[in-house]
């Protein structure tokens, strides 16, 4: 363990000791806490166990993302499949999902009891993951909110590939396609929105090795200068799929907060405009309402 957090740290890898105890314990098949307590014990590993920790710490020193290694990415409480392909899940995507189904929760409330009276005869809350990637927020839904009938739209075949892993036993409704390019009788139909679609400016490289030579380019740039492109075709195309009084939200970056809730709020079909916190403060999300006959267009910013 302490060869492999030094070769770990001469590497640079950002978190050298708990990246060693999680490769550990992924070929252990037990726990980091208890990885942890058996190097702290003195504990041997069988040889061919050993050769291969040594083999993944190796990889991991070439700065090959810790979760392609392990096969698994944490998200909320679930472990999702990913690999080479793939955008893995950032924690600061789970807090948009937290967003996301305390807004469900709300409307199932409203709508009377989901499992009682609409999970039942199979008219349960409709929602769509825009770019779903490795089916991260669809996934937190469906496992968090059972009786929701989820979509997921994904336009690359590797990571849709990674996506139904993680999605189908959850029983999520897999398309892949273009975002920009969906079925016409989608439209009005759903009550709920979420996305992290591709926002990176084009001309800001990440300086993570892991980001800039792991994570696929389709799902780091969202087009043009200033990364908004792809999330300007998010507003619009969540604007034609809710239904009245439905709802979206959107991960960004934070200083692209202003002009996405100006967008929003410029959309004749959009309402109820906020921009979210993640838990450091920054602006990370933005939401907004389906105008319905009688809302009128505001735009507030709040923590959540």
């Amino acid at each position: 363990m302490r060869a492999a957090v030094a070769r770990l740290t001469e590497a640079e890898v950002p978190s050298p000791r708990a990246d060693a105890e999680l490769l550990a314990a992924h070929v252990l098949g037990v726990s980091r806490g208890r990885a942890a307590a058996l190097a702290l014990g003195g504990a041997r590993l069988e040889d061919a166990t050993a050769e291969r920790f040594e083999l993944l710490v190796a990889e991991r020193s070439r700065r090959l993302p810790l979760q392609h290694l392990t096969g698994l990415a944490p998200f909320r409480d679930l472990q999702l499949r990913v690999g080479p392909g793939v955008f893995v899940p950032r924690p600061e995507t789970e807090q948009v999902a937290q967003i996301a189904l305390d807004r469900l929760h709300r409307l199932s409330g409203e709508r009377g009891e989901l499992r009682e009276h609409r999970a039942a005869d199979g008219a349960g809350l409709r929602v769509l993951d825009l770019g779903t990637g490795s089916g991260a927020l669809a996934a937190a839904v469906a496992a968090e909110l059972p009786g929701a009938e989820v979509h997921a739209v994904e336009v690359s075949a590797e990571a849709a590939a990674w996506a139904a892993l993680n999605l189908e036993p959850l029983g999520v409704h897999l398309h892949c396609a273009d975002l920009r390019d969906l079925p016409e009788d989608w439209a009005e139909t759903f009550d709920v929105v979420v996305s992290n679609p591709p926002y990176i400016p084009t001309s800001m490289v990440p300086v993570e090795v892991e980001v800039r030579e792991h994570d696929p380019e389709v799902a780091l740039y969202g087009g043009g200068e200033d990364g908004l492109s792809l999330p300007h075709q998010v507003v619009e195309v969540a604007a034609m799929l809710l239904r009245e009084d439905g709802w979206f939200i959107m991960e960004h970056a934070e200083e692209q907060a202003e002009p996405l809730a100006a967008r929003c709020a410029a959309h004749p079909r959009l309402t109820a405009v906020r921009t979210h916190q993640d838990l450091t403060g920054r602006d990370r999300a933005t939401s907004a309402a389906r105008r319905s006959s009688m809302s009128e267009n505001t735009t507030t910013t709040m923590e959540e």
